[in-house]
């Protein structure tokens, strides 16, 4: 008897007394509904109850979580500047581990991870090798936000076959510009602010400057908040300053701009907010316009989270993509 048999000492799918027919029976599709709409979510794994874990490479600990089930394909996610599996919103990842495994990954010296924080996209991709390498993963799927985007286009140019489909949200390419120059007076003010505590600056420099995407951006927060325990430690200064160093060696190419996206063959959506100050949206066209099998989605009235403001829709674009319902 599945879980959703019983529910309040009432039995669906079956005759409780032989030869009656039970007042509350339900046929077998009912029953299973029930269950999967009502009873399943409450007994998953989420982003705020998934336990942390570490993996051992060779010396190096990797923290990370790993939850979801079906049949999809697992799915990587690669974090922001100096995010850590904090970081990632339950509303973005629990849709998307209902049809797959998800696994949420801090690259080496972020959050619990050993190490130190390698100064260049090319050193940080070499750790997810390793990551990926240790858990015995051949093939999945990526998620890659802002410095993880960089991070995952690396990985397609590195080591082709272990990327099946990519996301690039709010990133660029190599060659792109205004990548994370937080020294401009929009990002610097809200940086800076003694005022603004914890994921109160994550609002603003996240979020555009409108009533609607502010809301938005408080509601992003008070969802990060809902995890209490088992929590990373908060990146600090030396984290930044090493992926500073990695997006402006990002910013200067050789040779042709953008043609080695030309040699990436993986489907890729493509998305971003038309406001985004962090890493502007032009970066986004880009992606589109070089990468021979891109579709590009752009949110309106969003910056930089545009993916947590307009997670509904992300989400669903995000399960049709990947399940290729869209090339």
């Amino acid at each position: 008897m599945s879980v959703a048999t019983r529910v309040s000492g009432v039995e669906f799918g079956r005759e409780t007394t032989p030869g009656q027919r039970p007042t509350a029976l339900l046929d077998r599709a009912v029953a299973d509904d029930f269950e999967r709409r009502y009873l399943l979510p409450n007994m998953r794994t989420t982003t705020v109850k998934a336990p942390t874990q570490l993996l051992d490479v060779g010396g190096q600990h990797f923290a990370y979580r790993r939850f979801g089930e079906g049949s999809g394909n697992p799915l990587l996610c690669l974090q922001h500047f100096t995010g850590t599996l904090d970081n990632w919103d339950p509303a973005v990842i629990d849709p998307l581990a209902a049809e797959r495994e998800v696994i949420l990954f801090d690259n080496a010296g972020v959050g619990r991870s050993s190490g130190t924080v390698p100064n260049t996209i090319a050193g940080m991709t070499t750790h997810v090798f390793a990551f990926l390498d240790g858990l015995g993963i051949t093939t999945c799927d990526v998620l890659g936000y802002s410095l993880g985007g960089m991070i995952a286009q690396q990985m397609a140019q590195d080591r082709p076959s272990i990327v099946r489909r990519m996301l690039l949200v709010g990133t660029a390419p190599r060659g792109g510009e205004d990548i994370m120059h937080l020294e401009k007076p929009v990002l610097a003010t809200p940086l800076h602010d003694p005022t603004l505590k914890g994921y109160q600056v994550l609002q603003k420099i996240f979020f555009a400057p409108t009533p609607s995407s502010q809301a938005a951006g408080a509601a992003f927060i008070a969802r990060l908040a809902q995890r209490t325990e088992d929590r990373d430690p908060v990146s600090g200064p030396g984290v930044a300053a090493a992926q500073i160093a990695a997006f402006r060696d990002w910013e200067r190419y050789t040779g042709e701009r953008f043609a080695d996206l030309r040699k990436i063959q993986q489907p890729t959506l493509v998305v971003n907010g038309v406001h985004d100050e962090m890493i502007p949206v032009r970066n986004s066209y880009w992606l589109s316009e070089n990468l021979p099998n891109a579709v590009l989605l752009v949110y309106p009235d969003s910056g930089h989270g545009s993916l947590f403001q307009f997670h509904e829709s992300f989400t669903r674009q995000v399960t049709a993509f990947l399940s290729g319902a869209i090339p």
